[in-house]
């Protein structure tokens, strides 16, 4: 019997996926459990409406991630640092104060997208990626500067 899987199971298929199984465990088991549904020529059409929006929306949601990243990349996001002898920074810049600094100019961006390999323990102008979407990686460009 062929089934278009609802969900992701283990060994068997993943969500979406159109695949022949034994009656019997179609039946007793991945239709009854919600897993699968028959792929009878209604449901295959369901599918692959569902399939084409996913894929618009994904494509809308992708276009609205470059958009961003061009803003986000016009920007210079300022720190100001206490200092001592040499200019050398006491603390550092992680990336949940630069999170909270988007966060206070308006951009919801989790800690987590903020890709850094270490903090920022100096002054000058520093390169931070984010990553805005799977496909979409913006630069945001963090300026650290002497306080007073």
């Amino acid at each position: 019997m062929k089934v278009i899987f609802l969900s992701d199971v283990k060994g068997q298929g993943k969500k979406n996926e159109v695949k022949e199984v034994t009656d019997g465990y179609a039946m007793n088991f991945l239709i009854k459990k919600g897993f699968a549904v028959p792929a009878t020529e209604t449901n295959l059409n369901k599918r692959n409406r569902s399939l084409s929006e996913a894929a618009l929306e994904e494509s809308l949601l992708i276009k609205d991630m470059k958009d961003l990243k061009k803003e986000l990349e016009s920007k210079i996001i300022t720190f100001t640092a206490q200092t001592g002898e040499q200019d050398r920074m006491f603390g550092q810049i992680s990336s949940k104060q630069i999170q909270k600094e988007l966060q206070s100019l308006g951009y919801q961006i989790d800690k987590t997208k903020i890709i850094m390999d270490h903090p920022i323990m100096s002054l000058g102008i520093h390169n931070v990626e984010v990553e805005l979407h799977k496909e979409v990686k913006a630069t945001l460009k963090i300026k650290v500067i002497k306080g007073s």
